[in-house]
C-alpha cells in the first residue's frame, strides 16, 4: 500500500486523543493502544514470513501504512546464520502533546516494532521481538516450545521479568495474530506497569536531579573529607579540621552533603558525623569482628544506613527509620542477559544477599522497576568486593568491604526516556561508568524519598 501522506493528520489526531484521556507515558501510547499490524502480516505472510529464506532476503525494503495512518518499514538485516523480518514502525517526537509528530526515522525499536528471526538453512522462525515502548532495551519476545506450544518472555534492561512462561499457541499462529489478543494469554504474567511508566511521577526527580548538579560543580574531591554539624570542613576519620585552600569532600562526605541538603530545608540541621559511622543493624560475625577496626570493613554499609535513618524518620515518620523500611530487598527477575564474547547468553541471578546486596551486573534491570515501583525514591549504594590481604599485612584474610557510595537516581525524562543519574565523590559521573568501574562487585541499596528542596 503506498504512503498516503494526506492521512498524518488524522493519525496524530488519534494519538493526541489517547494521550489526554490517558496517563503520561512520554511520546508513547499505553500498550493497549498501540495501533494492530496484524493485517499487514497476513498480508505479508507467504511473500516474508513463510517464503523460503533465499528469496526473503533478496527483497527490498518497503514502507507500508496501517489503517490508523501510521507508518511501518518493512525490511531484512542479516546475521551469519540468522535473517530478521522487520515491521519497524516510525518513531514519534515532540516537547508536548500539541507538536506531537512523525520523525521519518524508521530505527526498527519504536513502540509497536516487530521482529520475527528465522534461520537460513531451513527458514524456521526462532524468536519474535516486539517493542511495546520507544526504548531498545524494554521488550516482550517468544520462542517456540513445542509443535502447539510457544515460550513467552518479558525482558527489561536484561533482566527477565518472566521467562519460558508457556502459551497454549503454536509459533507460527503468532505471526498473524492480534498483539492484544496474545497479551490476553499472558496478561498474569506480563507486568504492563513497567511499559508504562506515569513520567508527571519523576518530575521532582528532575527538579533535585538539576539542583544537586547546580550546586555539586563548585565542590572538590579531598580523600576522607565531609562537612560536619557546624557547616566546618573536616576529616571524618578525626574529626580535624581541613585546610580551607584545599577542602573537599570524599565520596561518604559528598553523601552526607547530598542528604544534609534534602534533609535542613526541614530540620534546620546538618547531621553528626559520628552518628553516621556508628554500626547499624545485623553485619558481620565474631570472625569480622577483630578486623573491623583495623580495615573498616562495614563503613560504607553503616554510613549509608544511617543517612537513610535519618532521611526516612525524617520524611515520613519514625516508622520508617528501622532497616526493614528502607533497605531494598525486591527480588524482580532471576536471570540476565550477558554480553559474553560479542554473543548473548542468559545467565541466572542472584538478587538481594543480606550483607552483600546485589551482584552489579544485575543493578540496570533493578532500577528500572524500582522506577516504575516506587517512583518518589532515589537510592544511596554502597559498593561492596571481596578484599584480600596486602604484602604489608599478608596475613590478613579476604574479606567482603564496603569501600565506596554514591547516590542513583532513577528516573524517566520529559520524552519518556529512562535514565539513571549517578553523583559520587563531589562530581557527577555516569551509570556505564560507575558499572564498568567495579565488574564483579556487589552493592547495597537503601532508598531516600524525593523532595522538592536542597539545600546543603
Amino acid at each position: 500500500m503506498p504512503i498516503i501522506e494526506a492521512d498524518m493528520p488524522k493519525f496524530l489526531f488519534i494519538l493526541i486523543i489517547f494521550l489526554v484521556f490517558s496517563p503520561v507515558y512520554g511520546f508513547d501510547l499505553p500498550v493497549s493502544k498501540i495501533s494492530d499490524d496484524s493485517q499487514l502480516r497476513l498480508n505479508l505472510l507467504n511473500t516474508w514470513l513463510l517464503e523460503v529464506p533465499a528469496r526473503v532476503v533478496s527483497l527490498p525494503a518497503r514502507t507500508e501504512i496501517l489503517g490508523s495512518g501510521e507508518r511501518v518499514e518493512v525490511s531484512i538485516s542479516e546475521g551469519r546464520e540468522v535473517f530478521n523480518i522487520r515491521f519497524s514502525r516510525e518513531l514519534m517526537r515532540g516537547t508536548s502533546l500539541s507538536n506531537r509528530r512523525a520523525t521519518g526515522s524508521f530505527p526498527g525499536t519504536a513502540q509497536g516494532s516487530w521482529i520475527l528471526t528465522r534461520r537460513k538453512d531451513n527458514g524456521e522462525g526462532t524468536q519474535i521481538r516486539i517493542f511495546l515502548r520507544s526504548d531498545q532495551n524494554t521488550f516482550i519476545q517468544f520462542r517456540p516450545f513445542s509443535k502447539d506450544k510457544s515460550f513467552f518472555d518479558v525482558v527489561l534492561y536484561g533482566g527477565y521479568i518472566a521467562q519460558s512462561v508457556p502459551i497454549a499457541l503454536s509459533f507460527e499462529r503468532l505471526y498473524t495474530m492480534h498483539l492484544n489478543d496474545i497479551l490476553k494469554l499472558v496478561e498474569n504474567k506480563f507486568p504492563v506497569r513497567y511499559f508504562e511508566p506515569d513520567i508527571a511521577s519523576y518530575r521532582e526527580h528532575r527538579s533535585l536531579i538539576a539542583n544537586i548538579r547546580e550546586k555539586t560543580a563548585p565542590l572538590r574531591f579531598t580523600d576522607d573529607g565531609a562537612i560536619d554539624e557546624n557547616g566546618n570542613y573536616v576529616f571524618i576519620k578525626t574529626l580535624s579540621a581541613q585546610n580551607n585552600s584545599t577542602a573537599g569532600l570524599n565520596c561518604s562526605g559528598y553523601t552526607k552533603w547530598l542528604i544534609d541538603g534534602i534533609l535542613r530545608p526541614v530540620t534546620g540541621n546538618r547531621l553528626n558525623i559520628e552518628q553516621l559511622k556508628a554500626p547499624f543493624g545485623k553485619r558481620g560475625s565474631s570472625f569480622t569482628e577483630f578486623w573491623e577496626e583495623s580495615r573498616d570493613v562495614f563503613f560504607g554499609l553503616d554510613w549509608i544506613r544511617n543517612l537513610a535513618s535519618e532521611a526516612n524518620k525524617t520524611l515520613r515518620s519514625p516508622a520508617y527509620g528501622v532497616l526493614e523500611e528502607f533497605e531494598v530487598r525486591e527480588e524482580n527477575f532471576a536471570s540476565i542477559m550477558i554480553n559474553q564474547n560479542r554473543n548473548i547468553v542468559t545467565n541466572s541471578y542472584t538478587s538481594f544477599m543480606p550483607e552483600a546486596g546485589y551482584g552489579i551486573e544485575g543493578l540496570h534491570p533493578l532500577l528500572y522497576t524500582l522506577a516504575i515501583d516506587e517512583p518518589f525514591n532515589f537510592y544511596l549504594a554502597a559498593v561492596s568486593n571481596e578484599i584480600r590481604g596486602t604484602q604489608q599485612q599478608p596475613r590478613n584474610p579476604p574479606l567482603r568491604q564496603y569501600y565506596h557510595i554514591a547516590a542513583l537516581f532513577p528516573y524517566f525524562d520529559e520524552n519518556g526516556n529512562f535514565n539513571i543519574a549517578v553523583f559520587e565523590s563531589a562530581a557527577e559521573t555516569s551509570f556505564s561508568d560507575f558499572r564498568r568501574r567495579y565488574p564483579l562487585h556487589h552493592v547495597n541499596l537503601v532508598k531516600i524519598p524525593v523532595t522538592p528542596t536542597f539545600d546543603p
